[in-house]
């Protein structure tokens, strides 16, 4: 296998020539926002990572530690903003989309930095931080609600001397349709949990279109979405991957290029001289 190449313009020729782009996103675009990602060293929340909260498990033991540890990811993203990187998928989606071309974001970020970037075309594989599903009745609503419920307000604290607040379970967030009341929960995919279908089915058809895609601010350790660019790399499509480092899935690739997406993807997403609008 040959080592990918780091050549910015022939990334750009290859680019110019693309007509559906599939762009994978994770945790490292957040990170350029300052959303905390719970992983590794130092990525506690009180005593906890986010494995040992993020659970059906967790939620049936204690559904009040886990609304707490949510609520405080929600009322935190509510503080951050979209960066250069989202910015600059965002840009090019609505750039290639007047030209007749497509642009997919398929990302495992629960943040919707990349909506409020002005996305339009996203596929949220784990879910969303401001969506609710009902236990009762099964309803997906969005909810950006500050605080989620009075209860909430001013809980959440991550620090690890901080007691928890031991809600009572009819005061945490309830379902508003008719006649329902049931216990809401977080419309996020947990771990244990296998992801959403329909969803996958439309990931499914992007990555069989797609005749170039990018890997942005991802591991590539995360099951399934780490085959998502191998499988499109082993048909022969280029891929080309944005990160801190390299990773496992590399060598696949024919394209690596270090640093922060913020700096790297920009230069590589802006208008091409072969563009004609």
């Amino acid at each position: 296998m040959s080592r990918p190449s780091s050549d910015l313009a022939e990334f750009r020729k290859v680019f110019s020539k693309a007509r559906h782009i599939a762009i994978l996103t994770g945790a490292g675009v957040s990170a350029e926002s300052g959303v905390p990602t719970f992983r590794g060293a130092g990525g506690y929340w009180r005593k906890w990572q986010a494995q040992d909260l993020a659970t059906p498990e967790a939620f049936s033991r204690n559904p009040s530690r886990v609304w707490e540890f949510y609520h405080y990811r929600r009322e935190v993203m509510l503080t951050k903003s979209p960066n250069p990187a989202h910015m600059a998928i965002a840009e090019c989606e609505a750039r290639l989309n007047k030209q007749g071309r497509s642009v997919v974001v398929i990302t495992q970020n629960i943040d919707e930095l990349h909506r409020r970037a002005g996305s339009k075309h996203v596929l949220e594989i784990h879910g969303s931080l401001f969506k609710t599903r009902c236990l009762s009745c099964g309803n997906v609503a969005v909810n950006r609600n500050s605080p989620i419920c009075p209860a909430l307000e001013g809980k959440g604290a991550p620090d690890p001397n901080t007691s928890d607040a031991t809600i009572p379970v009819e005061k945490l967030p309830r379902c508003e349709e008719q006649g329902c009341n049931g216990l809401l929960r977080p419309n996020v995919v947990w771990f244990g949990e296998a992801l959403d279908p329909d969803i996958l089915m439309q990931v499914e058809k992007e990555l069989e279109i797609c005749d170039l895609c990018l890997v942005v601010g991802t591991s590539s350790i995360v099951y399934p979405a780490a085959m998502f660019a191998p499988q499109v790399a082993a048909r022969g499509v280029p891929v080309a991957e944005f990160n801190m480092e390299t990773t496992p899935a590399t060598m696949r690739f024919a394209f690596h290029f270090e640093g922060p997406c913020g700096t790297t993807l920009p230069p590589a997403l802006e208008r091409h001289e072969n563009e004609v609008i």
